[in-house]
Parts: structure tokens; C-alpha cells; sequence
């Protein structure tokens, strides 16, 4: 297609779609999609573990980036219980590990497999057996139940693995392409297979709703690719779309069909490799000279039906634990209670279970939560009120009996509001934002209130930092819509970072989301140059290692102001 074509086709775009991408990303099966799904993964943690700065490097790598060694010791201590959740005695490690003795009966992939990728991951995992124990400190919460349910579906056992190629078994895990906790849902895929999203709850971070959507997303993903669970794992990764047409081209070059001779994208290239390495270690790790922590085989934590909203810190006295159990075992619940639409129920320690039962049934259910009385006054809404306490114009609306949003000075409102101060809620979202936005980094801070029109990639541009970086600051990736209002820090590399240039042409630039197939020739310096972004930009926005070479047929997103486009 001739540059001229190319332009066209911008300017058409951005006449028939606004702020629409060029590349419709509609409504669509995640069994179809070939959109490749950046993980969290691991890497923050292998990196803390290789370092070997330290033998807890990996202890002190933030939690979702939220929990930082300089912050408070609540925050600390989260850390600590997240990553040594048993406290081992002599006995405990005398037991025989009979969890693993039943992951290993139920491995189903081929183990043999003579691959390079997977001796690459094999032998890094056997150079580091702290990363081993690390994630199966952290995994031990989860790893029971995870195990009980593919049993219970008849699938490979080496899914119950998976969580640590996804998101090392850290369930607030956050991706910079939208992915969430254990499992590393995006928002779409999430919806898809009914993972919904609220200011209180996140599903995607739901032990047990986001275990079974994943499962039920792999075994639909199986039967797809008629039992070869190595296609279904890569469909996982990057869509059953990308896979089946790799497969199909190979089918026109009469070449084999099978995952190790696709040609898929270089995340979904290494992700099978991953997990069948992590399955060879649990399978023999006296080969690879790793022992085990010890894990029993029974479950870890109960399901219990609390009927109606519950703050989160009272829940925890009610179990006799400390709030922070609490999160780990419900890391879905972002604010300082439960969601008042539901569900009603929390995962707690076995040990604890029928003490909260009890404890909780003694409760009244308009004591669950602390209420203040509140006094209308001159300029308020609900939307302003409902910040200042930290909760939603529709739950006033809900608790008050009211049939609009229409309040009026002098009226009262019951709130409801946390019983404990912020601090005692340190994994709540709230908290953990406030941490990542106070940790120190390279350049000027700068607090910056976002403005109807803003993009982080002007943003970006204007304080001489990458995209990434300005989303991973605040919590979010570069896809996550920008609210008017909300608050961003910056660590800006200009040398007035507190003014934005008034002549600096955001409101006339004309950025659009453009899809774009790399031919053969290309590299990202050219690419770049050919759309006027930078290369490091390019890095960030598709996840790609610029010391590797892009291929040709391979696909990236790119995000160009269509005025100085070719």
C-alpha cells in the first residue's frame, strides 16, 4: 500500500470515528480474538530473585508495584504474610508433601518435549530455587483449590500452574495491558465470561469467580483445538484468532501444525515453554536439585456467607485474623468493606471459619458496617459527598431511599464508612495507589489534574517520559480511560515540570490508535521515524525487547498524530 493510501485511510478513519482506533476492536469472543494478552507475569520477581542483592530481594519487590520497602509497616507486614503465610515448624516439614504427590498424578503434557525454549526457562528456574519457594509461599493461599477444580474438570494439572507464568501467584498483580490478579483477566475477557467491575469489587481478582472463568475459558479453548492443550494455552495467552491463523498459514506451506512449529508472537513463543519448565521442577525437583516447601493437601480457607455488606476490618475481628488475611483471601474488594450489591461472602482460614460464622450471626445486619449522619450543606451533591467518604452516588442513593440524585441543604444522609482509619485497610486500592504514587523515582514530581482531552500519550510527550512509566505510576496501563479531574503523579524530565506549555498543541493534535503489520525491511527505528514517535515509545506500547528483531507479519499497536502521519 503506497504512503498516500496509508494517509488516506488515517484521515478517513478519524473523520468516520473521533477518537476511535483506525482498527476496530469490537465486541468479540475471546475464543476469536488475536489480541495477545500482556501478563504481568513473573519478571519483577525473577529479577529480584536474580540480583541476589539480598536473600529477601524478591520480599522487597512491590506488591503490584503498591508495596514498596519504604513505605508503613502495615504495609510491610501485608508483604510478610502474603509471601509466608504458614509459619513453619519441624513437624510441619516432616510432612510428606502430599499436595504435590497430587499435582504430579494429574500432569498430562509431555515433559520430554526436546525444545530449546524450554531448556532456556528450565535451566534458569533450576539456577534460582528461591524463586521456587517464593511463588510457592505466595501460592500456598490459593494453590489447594486451584488443583481441587481442574481435578474436578478433568483438565491437565499443569493448569493449576499457570497462576505463577500469569502473575507469580501475586493476586493484586496488575499488567500495563489491563490484565488483573491471579489470573491476569483483561476487562474484555473478563466480561466475557461474567468478571464484572465496580468501584467496590473487581472480579478479575476474585479467587474463586476469576479460578473458574479461567478454567472454563481453557477447557472451551481445548476443545477448540481438539484436545492439544499446548495450542489451548497459547490461544490463552493470544487469542484463539492468533493461533488458528498461524496454524492456518502453516497448513498453506504445508509445513506442521503443532504449537512448536507456529510462528506466534514472541510473548506467546515463551509463555507454553514457561509452564511446562515450572511442571518438569514440581514433577522431579530432586533432578534440578530444588526441594519443595512443604504443602498439604487440604484447603487453606473456607467460603463464608455474610448475607449483606461487611466492613472488612470488623470482619476481621470477627475471625479472630488481621485485616490483611482477609485481603489476600478476598483481594477483589477494593475499598474498606464489601460490595453492597454482593457477593456476600468471604473466603477466611479453615481454622477461622466457624468462629466468624458465629461471631457474625450475633451481628445485626445494619451493624455490619459504621454509618456517620451527615448534614446537607450549601454546594453539595452526592457525587462530591460520596468522594469525601469514599463511597458511590448510587449507594447513598440505595441506603437513603432516594429516587434521585437531588439532595437539598439541611437534609440528612446516613453514610456508611469505614470503622478504622486508612491505614488498618493497606491493600485496599486506595491505599496501595497512594503508595505507589509516593514512591520516590528519577525527576520532578509533579501532580497533574487531568483535563477533557488529555491522552497519556500528550502527557507523555510533554514531561519527556514514556507512556508506561505515567501509567505504572498511577496504577493503571495505557489503555485505561483518563477521567477529567483525576489526579496523576509525574515524574517528570522537563525542566519546568509544574507548567505546561500553553503553544504546545494538545487541543490541535489529532492521535489516533493505529494497527500496523511489520513487512519485511522494517525495524523500529524506521517505523518510527516513519510516524514520528519515538522508538522507546513503540517498546512500551507492544511490550517488545528492542534488542530483538521484529518479524515480519507481526503486529503492533501504535498511537500517531495523524497530521505527521505518512
Amino acid at each position: 500500500m503506497s504512503a498516500r493510501r496509508l494517509s488516506f485511510l488515517f484521515f478517513a478513519g478519524a473523520l468516520a470515528s473521533g477518537c476511535t482506533s483506525l482498527i476496530s476492536q469490537g465486541e468479540q469472543s475471546p475464543l476469536n480474538t488475536q489480541e495477545v494478552t500482556v501478563a504481568a507475569g513473573d519478571e519483577g520477581l525473577k529479577k529480584a530473585v536474580e540480583t541476589g542483592e539480598n536473600r529477601d530481594a524478591a520480599r522487597d519487590e512491590p506488591l503490584d508495584e503498591a508495596i514498596a520497602p519504604e513505605l508503613k509497616d502495615a504495609a510491610r507486614d501485608a508483604r510478610e504474610k502474603l509471601d509466608n503465610p504458614v509459619q513453619k515448624t519441624a513437624e510441619a516439614e516432616a510432612v510428606e508433601q502430599d499436595l504435590w504427590a497430587r499435582l504430579r498424578s494429574g500432569f498430562v503434557l509431555d515433559h520430554d518435549i526436546d525444545n530449546e525454549r524450554v531448556r532456556d526457562q528450565l535451566n534458569w528456574y533450576a539456577r534460582h530455587p528461591g524463586y521456587i519457594d517464593r511463588v510457592v509461599e505466595r501460592g500456598s493461599r490459593y494453590l489447594h483449590y486451584i488443583v481441587n477444580e481442574t481435578e474436578k474438570r478433568g483438565l491437565p494439572a499443569e493448569y493449576a500452574l499457570l497462576p505463577v507464568v500469569e502473575s507469580a501467584f501475586d493476586p493484586f498483580a496488575y499488567s500495563h495491558g489491563r490484565a488483573a490478579g491471579l489470573w491476569q483477566f483483561i476487562p474484555s475477557t473478563g466480561k466475557y465470561f461474567g468478571l464484572t467491575q465496580s468501584w467496590w469489587h473487581d472480579d478479575r481478582r476474585d479467587v474463586i469467580a476469576a479460578t473458574d472463568a479461567a478454567l472454563t475459558y481453557l477447557e472451551r479453548l481445548a476443545n477448540r483445538f481438539d484436545g492439544d492443550h499446548t495450542l489451548a494455552l497459547a490461544a490463552y495467552n493470544s487469542g484463539g484468532g492468533t493461533v488458528s491463523s498461524a496454524m492456518r498459514r502453516n497448513r498453506n506451506a504445508n509445513k506442521p501444525t503443532d504449537f512448536w512449529s507456529l510462528h506466534l508472537p514472541r510473548e506467546t513463543r515463551h509463555y507454553v515453554p514457561k509452564l511446562i519448565a515450572l511442571a518438569k521442577i514440581f514433577d522431579d525437583p530432586e533432578a534440578y536439585g530444588i526441594e519443595l516447601p512443604s504443602l498439604k493437601d487440604e484447603p487453606y480457607f473456607e467460603v463464608v456467607d455474610t448475607g449483606s455488606q461487611l466492613d472488612l476490618a470488623q470482619a476481621a475481628e470477627l475471625a479472630g485474623v488481621d485485616v490483611d488475611e482477609i485481603y489476600l483471601l478476598n483481594p477483589s474488594y477494593n475499598r474498606w468493606a464489601t460490595s453492597p450489591d454482593g457477593p456476600h461472602r468471604l473466603l477466611v482460614p479453615v481454622g477461622n471459619a466457624e468462629t466468624f460464622r458465629a461471631a457474625l450471626a450475633e451481628i445485626p445486619a445494619n451493624q455490619r458496617v459504621s454509618w456517620r449522619n451527615y448534614k446537607v450543606k450549601s454546594g453539595d451533591s452526592l457525587n462530591s459527598i460520596s468522594r469525601k467518604f469514599s463511597t458511590t452516588p448510587s449507594v447513598l442513593q440505595q441506603v437513603n431511599n432516594l429516587d434521585s440524585d437531588l439532595i437539598r441543604i439541611g437534609q440528612r444522609l446516613m453514610i456508611p464508612s469505614a470503622s478504622k482509619g486508612s491505614d488498618a485497610y493497606a491493600l485496599s486500592a486506595s491505599q496501595r495507589l497512594e503508595r505507589k504514587q509516593e514512591r520516590k523515582r528519577d525527576g520532578n514530581k509533579v501532580r497533574y489534574t487531568v483535563r477533557k482531552g488529555d491522552t497519556f500519550w500528550d502527557i507523555a510527550r510533554e514531561h519527556r517520559v514514556s507512556v508506561r512509566e505515567v501509567a505504572a505510576w498511577n496504577g493503571m496501563a495505557p489503555g485505561d480511560p483518563l477521567i477529567p479531574g483525576k489526579e496523576l503523579v509525574i515524574w517528570s524530565k522537563t525542566s519546568q515540570p509544574t507548567v505546561v506549555a500553553a503553544n504546545s498543541g494538545r487541543g490541535k493534535a489529532m492521535v489516533r490508535k493505529v494497527g500496523y503489520r511489520v513487512r519485511k525491511g522494517d525495524s523500529l527505528a524506521r517505523i518510527a521515524s516513519r510516524f514520528s514517535v519515538n522508538v522507546r515509545d513503540i517498546a512500551s506500547w507492544n511490550d517488545l525487547n528492542t534488542a530483538r528483531y521484529l518479524q515480519p507479519g507481526q503486529s503492533l499497536v501504535l498511537y500517531v498524530d495523524i497530521r505527521n502521519s505518512p
